[in-house]
């Protein structure tokens, strides 16, 4: 298995620079596993596929207005972009600007004091805050959008899920943008139950294997939490013959995370660097709505475990040749 197995050619046209009004009115693209039949839809048609024992597993996580500007005792900006919390006082973050080291203190605009205590991969550094950051955020921080979106957001909460709650992401669990709460409510009608964990994204999620070997890749550890009631509802569920539907390869994540080394599933709350990659047995997920993901990332490879590479790439290449918008602001598959 190589790393160009997971690469195909996408136009700059079919990368989606703003979200669609209303959330649901984006397109949806059942891949059914079993036949590899296609279906061309709208995401608001979601519930003509599920059941009333079926299970939505939503990650609840809200991105965090992550990007910062500091200035260095010289008086010159730097940028900062916030990435993980390590503990109250520490976070790993991306420090833009020059002439900086072990040591080197840096001024948050309007915020407390940083210093560097560390360099880590490639631009990432540990910093040390002189007091908590999270209270400064709303005032002096930016969502962080994806690097290949271009265009401004008019509304920074297009970027948060309708149903975001637990504050801490570099970025958004993208495939549950399409859902409207009018959407969940019709579902929940139905009989369709949800369920919620939480694991909050870094901005590794964009970037590309660069190694030869996929198996040669250092994935980074993400936070994530899964509470015992959706366990309670999980195990409900495969009790009862229901599917569980993990939203987003997050939510995929995190169920699998909480399943290694377990019979059954319960209480989980800790950190992951779960990399699922083809030869992968699935334990929990059943069904999975994903977003379309960027070549040769992780992400790609994950859910071509879930439904082989080449059906993968094939959809892919049929969702261009159709129009679909691709990546996070983009439209939506449901792989049955």
């Amino acid at each position: 298995m190589n790393t160009s197995d997971f690469d195909y050619s996408l136009p700059a046209s079919s990368i989606a620079q703003t979200p669609l009004e209303p959330r649901d009115s984006s397109r949806l693209l059942v891949l059914k596993r079993d036949t590899g039949e296609l279906d061309h839809r709208n995401f608001r048609d979601l519930g003509d596929y599920l059941r009333s024992n079926d299970l939505l597993v939503l990650n609840r996580t809200r991105v965090i207005p992550a990007r910062i500007y500091a200035r260095k005792p010289t008086g010159g900006r730097v940028e900062l972009l916030l990435l993980r919390r390590r503990d109250l006082l520490r976070w790993e973050a991306l420090v833009g600007g020059k002439g900086l080291r072990v040591g080197s203190k840096l001024r948050v605009d309007d915020g407390p004091e940083a210093t560097i205590l560390e360099f880590l991969d490639g631009a990432e550094r540990l910093l040390l805050f002189s007091e908590p950051i999270e209270p400064y955020l709303p005032k002096v921080g930016h969502v962080p959008l994806p690097p290949y979106i271009h265009e401004k957001l008019a509304d920074p909460e297009r970027y948060q899920t309708v149903y975001a709650r637990e504050p801490g992401s570099a970025a958004a669990p993208t495939a549950g943008l399409h859902f409207t709460s009018r959407l969940l409510d019709e579902l929940q009608a139905k009989g369709v139950k949800s369920a919620f964990v939480t694991l909050h994204v870094g901005l590794d999620t964009f970037a590309p294997v660069t190694e030869e070997s996929p198996e040669k890749h250092k994935i980074h550890t993400e936070w994530c939490e899964l509470p015992q009631e959706t366990a309670d509802a999980i195990n409900q569920t495969k009790a009862s013959g229901g599917r569980v539907i993990a939203v987003g390869t997050t939510s995929v994540r995190t169920l699998e995370s909480a399943a290694v080394g377990r019979d059954t599933i319960s209480l989980y709350s800790g950190s992951t660097s779960i990399y699922i990659l083809p030869g992968y047995k699935f334990k929990i997920v059943d069904a999975m709505v994903t977003n379309f993901h960027l070549p040769k990332s992780t992400l790609i490879m994950l859910v071509s475990a879930f439904a082989g590479r080449e059906k993968i790439l094939e959809t892919y290449a049929t969702a261009i040749r159709e129009g679909y918008r691709f990546y996070s602001f983009g439209d939506a598959m449901l792989i049955l």
